[in-house]
């Protein structure tokens, strides 16, 4: 089973590098971030025709998350729990069923720029810090549930999380940014410390790796990129794994995303 993640930035503005890429590589399920698109307005039918089932959960503009899958996609589920009041389209879920049942969770985790610091140094409540820092401990806790029921399951997507140094050609220029502050690092962390394996390190070692570059002063060119884009897997999953990637040859392509996809391969 060869899963893919990509935060495709624009689905609408990028829909013949989508199509082009599935005809490509042909992931068996691809888990879409930043679509920014309503539900109605994602043009499902491009890629219904190529076998895939489209789920979806996007918003007018902004964010948006989707799924992509060759095998029928069951018990899906919009939105990440724990927040009723929580209007961003940032998730989604759904089970497949290869050689045995798998949980499939994508999410596009909050950016959380800029950083907004009381006098005490604590996250300014309603500030997209705190909200980034909030929506990390539903996922926490979304995460424990899923653990709980001691089903395979994986959660991948983009994390807009820096996790260690290496993961950046310049880690001191993000220093004080929301996707590197010690802060978010730490909740990162809590989420490998309930068990959960983080699949392309358990593959790869060292520096130099990154899924995303700036459109900016020439991040591509110069190879200033960040590692943000996650597969994060239960044991049980990660008993599964064969293989994961980072597809960087995606970004020197026409009309490009700043991400590119990271590639999961499952024995399933």
């Amino acid at each position: 089973m060869k899963i893919a993640t990509f935060n495709i930035n624009g689905v609408k503005a990028r829909i013949q590098t989508l199509c082009d890429w599935l005809d490509e590589t042909k992931p068996d399920i691809a888990i879409l971030q930043e679509i920014k698109s309503i539900d109605q307005a994602f043009p499902r039918e491009l890629i219904e025709e190529r076998g895939y089932v489209v789920e979806t959960h996007g918003q007018k503009s902004f964010n948006g998350v989707a799924l992509l899958s060759r095998y029928p996609l069951e018990d899906v589920s919009r939105g990440l729990p724990g927040d009723e009041g929580d209007e961003q389209a940032r998730y989604i879920e759904a089970t497949v069923v290869g050689k045995t049942a798998l949980r499939i969770c994508g999410l596009y985790l909050p950016n959380g720029n800029p950083v907004e610091l009381d006098p005490t140094g604590q996250p300014v409540a309603g500030g997209k810090y705190a909200y980034k820092l909030a929506w990390m401990a539903r996922l926490e806790a979304r995460a424990k549930a899923l653990l709980a029921q001691e089903i395979p399951f994986l959660m991948a997507g983009d994390y807009n999380i820096i996790p260690q140094a290496e993961d950046a050609k310049r880690p001191e220029a993000w220093a004080e940014d929301a996707l590197y502050r010690q802060t978010s690092r730490e909740a990162f962390r809590k989420l490998l410390a309930l068990g959960l394996t983080e699949a392309f390190r358990a593959r790869v070692q060292g520096p130099g790796h990154y899924s995303f570059w700036d459109y900016q002063a020439g991040a591509w060119n110069r190879d200033d990129g960040i590692r943000i884009d996650h597969f994060l897997l239960s044991p049980q999953c990660a008993d599964m794994m064969t293989d994961c990637h980072i597809q960087r040859d995606m970004r020197g392509r026409e009309k490009p995303s700043d991400h590119v996809p990271v590639w999961l391969e499952l024995d399933n």
